[in-house]
């Protein structure tokens, strides 16, 4: 079974922020509105998958158990930011191996303030020896990138002022405010060139999506998507500036996570860069979406600052860009992150965006990347 006789039917979301409330509380919330969106109940539902990173063991039956008992599989994946793609990826297999024809895939998170702690991903040796902070080594890339092809403070705060004001009409995002560009260079440095409007905040949330076949979609009715590709990968050598690594090769190519995993989406929907309509990608910080534009094939290297600059990562432009307004605006829920941005990507490809559509999109495509060299892509079609 190719993967575009598998859908996504139905998809939820709790808005990304901070919450006195449980994962449980979130986690229903997005849960029971994509299965209402499907037009399905939780007794439908075969197989499930819980994506988590700060969440304890077992969560995923911990959650859904406030839905009902259940006999199905239930199973908590993690793979960090990649996690929802992780978990998107699992439902595809199991559904295309024949075992089940409807899954639900859920993303729920609530993070602790501050940066990532980095004894979750680093051994304590590498901790130790610096450098595990992960504004330190975004910052090392966007020098390097300045200094190379001579991508300027002001390229980068373009894509601040953009998702920032993308963010306006997403009500699910934590931040809804619009800043000047004088006010996004003017803010606090965090590690420098990287301000503190350009850089995104851990936070709660939750998102979800129902995924069944087409067969069993027609029969159900509603409006479908097709999920044409869903990669998930793990560099062979992460392209970021790390703390000292276990071992590394200077001889061997590294085109780094984003080129391979969506040259395997690519190859997956049969399709490149300019079929696809809209993008929501891995926006950490300002910097990090220039550099995944030119890796996911956008434009060529060196030539992200300039497209922000010109607008073509705009509603509107040429290659529309978070539209949802980022991760820059909404925060990164690590676990719900990349089932936020298909949720987004859904809602642009049925046209339910409102203000921040894009007019005419018929493909989309989701982006993360995260800790390890954790890389997911998802391809979406209407």
């Amino acid at each position: 079974m190719p993967d575009s006789d598998i859908v996504i039917l139905g998809t939820g979301i709790h808005p990304f922020g901070r919450f006195d409330k449980t994962p449980e509380d979130l986690g229903v919330h997005a849960a029971r509105q994509a299965l209402g969106e499907a037009g399905l109940e939780w007794s439908d539902i075969q197989a499930a998958y819980l994506t988590r990173m700060y969440l304890p063991a077992t969560s995923g039956a911990r959650i859904l158990r406030r839905l009902g008992s259940s006999d199905i599989s239930i199973v908590d994946i993690e793979a960090a930011c990649a996690s929802g793609g992780a978990g998107l990826r699992q439902a595809v297999l199991a559904i295309r191996s024949g075992e089940v024809d409807t899954a639900l895939v859920l993303g729920v998170e609530k993070m602790p303030r501050g940066f990532m702690d980095p004894s979750m991903i680093y051994a304590d040796w590498q901790v130790r020896m610096g450098l595990s902070m992960n504004p330190a080594y975004w910052s090392m890339r966007a020098r390097r990138h300045m200094h190379e092809f001579g991508t300027t403070e002001e390229q980068i705060a373009r894509v601040a002022w953009k998702n920032h004001r993308n963010s306006v009409e997403n009500p699910n995002a934590m931040y809804r405010k619009a800043f000047t560009m004088e006010q996004i260079l003017a803010s606090k440095p965090v590690c420098d060139p990287i301000r503190l409007l350009e850089i995104c905040a851990p936070n709660d949330g939750a998102a979800a999506v129902v995924v069944t076949t087409a067969r069993r979609a027609r029969q159900l009715g509603g409006e479908p998507v097709a999920i044409e590709a869903c990669a998930h990968t793990v560099a062979r050598y992460s392209a970021d500036f790390r703390c000292p690594a276990d071992s590394m090769s200077a001889t061997i190519s590294n085109p780094g996570p984003t080129r391979v995993t969506s040259q395997k989406a690519y190859e997956q929907a049969g399709c490149g860069p300019d079929d696809i309509d809209c993008f929501e990608v891995q926006d950490t910080d300002a910097f990090c979406e220039i550099e995944i534009c030119e890796q996911l094939g956008l434009c060529e290297r060196g030539e992200g600052g300039p497209m922000a600059e010109e607008g073509h990562t705009e509603i509107g432009g040429r290659c529309p860009v978070n539209m949802s307004g980022g991760l820059i605006s909404k925060g990164e829920p690590v676990g719900a992150s990349h089932l936020g941005q298909v949720v987004e990507i859904v809602s642009q490809l049925r046209g339910r965006s409102g203000a921040r559509q894009v007019e005419g999109a018929r493909v989309g495509l989701a982006h993360v990347l995260g800790a390890g060299g954790n890389c997911a892509v998802t391809i979406l079609a209407a």
